[in-house]
């Protein structure tokens, strides 16, 4: 790994280090062919040590992470049988710590006329008397997709199992007239207010992206309410949505239940058409049932992400034994889909992140869970290095193709920053970060770290800054261009970027990678 500067810079750095041929259906590519193609031997190259995955095979959306019993759940989709999309069933894997974690048997795959055809995504909500219950999208032989339950066998088993799907009560949800039967998926973690339990399935109507709500009082008989919780023109599917509150000032979860003056919610949508995850801020009219988005919020791909790389499909729970809300989202794979084949695995999740209101008011703040420190090995640290233009400097001392990196960039002056260029877009930093890449010179960056470095520098993905400055404030552009990061021809090396809303009083902009 190497530290890229463009500029004048004093530098303070800490090193961890752990030892389409198809058709396209629900967003996902099909390829029938591989979809039970199971490798004979996985690949470890580039698997990782940080990130949860399976052994082998194919994982895509965190389903309904849980905290239940002293014991962290974690369902995720996931095909049993090959390193592509297919044979989707509930994987289950449990752990104490969000590290370490036990792969048990599925708990949940397609066996009834309600799910034949798909057992997709979903949450779980902890009902009174500490009863887990899961909410979950079938597929049903006619392709309608309906909203389903499941409970666990034996309450007294720490790992909860076995789950069963009543086949007398199921499904809970029907698609009624004028709900779209082939885009009605993902129902959200229930909350309880005024003697009804409430819920939320993701949809869209013509290009109208919906959040609709349902109301139950048993958590079996749901009636759709007459408007939706929210709703947003010209933004396609919602898929995956996320409902819930946040403290106005601390780092401290809530329940999905709370509501009150001390809090604001937040909404969040992964939007089929983008493939990213949006959210917004904003109010909660309980007597009304509405959500209604601050004016600093903007429904849509011009709105927040909550990250700005290969990230989507995330889902938050609340964590009661540390009193945090968690974050967890699904990275999809780069190579292709041969490869994913040949190496006998695809997809990891993302580093789980506890996320919280920032004191503006205007977004959420993350970092990583505490206990990712516990993987932390040797320990290598610089200071004081003064970078100028052109400057790589290696970091040594390290060999692991993993690190969990803290650095510090310096900018002694701002006064050589670039005009930000009107003709530029604030909603597409993407473009800008592809447009000038990591070689491009501007007044302040790019600067960042060359991670995955070859010695001759042939192949590297830079992480990087760029600072600009508007008639207002400074703009800063962190970016991520994949487009180095390999000479093997065929896959998919984007560059990922976004615009971070920082202050830079004190002339400090620290990254961790």
């Amino acid at each position: 790994m190497a530290v890229s500067e463009l500029l004048s810079l004093t530098l303070f750095i800490t090193f961890l280090c752990a030892v389409n041929n198809g058709r396209v259906e629900a967003t996902h590519e099909i390829y029938p062919q591989f979809q039970s193609l199971s490798a004979v031997s996985v690949h470890q190259l580039h698997r990782t040590a940080f990130h949860f995955q399976p052994p082998k095979n194919w994982i895509n959306d965190p389903n309904a992470p849980m905290y239940y019993n002293g014991i962290y759940h974690f369902f995720y989709q996931y095909n049993p049988k090959g390193a592509v999309w297919g044979n989707i069933v509930w994987a289950h894997s449990v752990s104490k710590d969000m590290i370490n974690w036990k792969a048990l048997e599925p708990a949940i795959y397609p066996s009834h006329r309600f799910d034949r055809k798909g057992a997709w995504s979903g949450s779980a909500t902890i009902l009174p008397g500490n009863k887990p219950i899961i909410l979950y999208t079938g597929v049903d032989p006619s392709d309608r997709q309906v909203q389903n339950y499941a409970v666990p066998a034996n309450l007294s088993d720490p790992y909860l199992r076995k789950w069963i799907k009543p086949a007398g009560l199921n499904p809970v949800v029907d698609p009624e007239a004028g709900v779209n039967a082939s885009a009605f998926r993902d129902p959200t973690t229930a909350w309880w207010l005024s003697g009804h339990w409430r819920m939320v399935v993701g949809s869209k109507r013509n290009h109208r992206g919906m959040a609709y709500l349902y109301r139950s009082r048993d958590f079996i008989h749901w009636i759709k309410a007459k408007h939706p919780l929210h709703s947003a023109p010209h933004t396609g599917m919602w898929e995956c949505p996320d409902f819930y509150p946040v403290l106005l000032s601390g780092k401290q979860g809530l329940d999905t239940s709370v509501v009150g003056k001390q809090v604001k919610h937040v909404l969040k949508v992964s939007l089929d058409v983008t493939r990213y995850d949006y959210y917004t801020v904003g109010t909660y009219l309980t007597n009304e049932d509405r959500y209604v988005p601050d004016n600093t919020s903007v429904d849509g791909w011009a709105g927040i992400r909550y990250d700005y790389g290969n990230f989507y499909a995330s889902k938050t729970f609340f964590d009661p034994a540390k009193n945090r809300r968690i974050l967890w989202g699904w990275v999809n794979e780069s190579d292709t889909t041969s490869d994913d084949v040949r190496k006998g695995w695809a997809g990891i999740q993302a580093i789980p992140r506890i996320v919280w209101l920032d004191p503006s008011q205007r977004q959420l703040m993350q970092w990583p869970i505490q206990e990712l420190e516990t993987l932390r090995g040797t320990n290598v640290k610089m200071n004081h290095q003064m970078l100028k233009t052109g400057d790589h400097i290696e970091v040594k001392g390290i060999s692991a193709a993993q690190a969990d990196v803290d650095v510090t960039f310096y900018i002694p002056s701002l006064d050589k920053v670039e005009a930000f260029n009107l003709g530029w877009s604030l909603t597409d930093a993407q473009l800008l970060c592809a447009k000038k890449g990591s070689k491009v010179q501007g007044g302040i960056g790019p600067f960042g770290l060359l991670a995955l470095a070859s010695e001759n520098l042939e192949e590297y993905t830079p992480v990087f800054f760029r600072i600009f400055k508007s008639s207002q404030k400074h703009i800063v552009l962190l970016c991520s261009d994949a487009r180095s990061s390999s000479l093997k021809d065929g896959l998919y090396k984007p560059s990922f970027a976004g615009f971070v809303d920082v202050d830079l009083t004190d002339k400090k902009l620290s990254l961790r990678n």
